[in-house]
């Protein structure tokens, strides 16, 4: 499963938050490889990132518990 490498623009498909804005982290696990982050969006979508010596990759990202409207540009 593909996932998008942060050092490329890429937004929560949902609401349109910048993936390079995390806006919480839900928590932390190390890795022999690195360290897998379970992160929240800020319209409530869970991601899980995996942080290695490549950078960072979204394996797999939720949908939001309810609907949200989008956001422009993180604001």
């Amino acid at each position: 499963m593909g996932g998008s490498m942060l050092g490329r623009m890429s937004t929560c498909p949902y609401c349109g938050w910048p993936d390079d804005d995390t806006y919480a982290v839900v928590s932390r696990h190390r890795t022999p490889d690195g360290e897998t982050v379970w992160t929240r969006c800020a319209c409530g979508s869970l991601q899980v990132r995996v942080v290695g010596a490549g950078g960072v990759v979204i394996s797999a990202r939720g949908r939001p518990s309810r609907e949200v409207a989008r956001c422009e540009g993180g604001a």
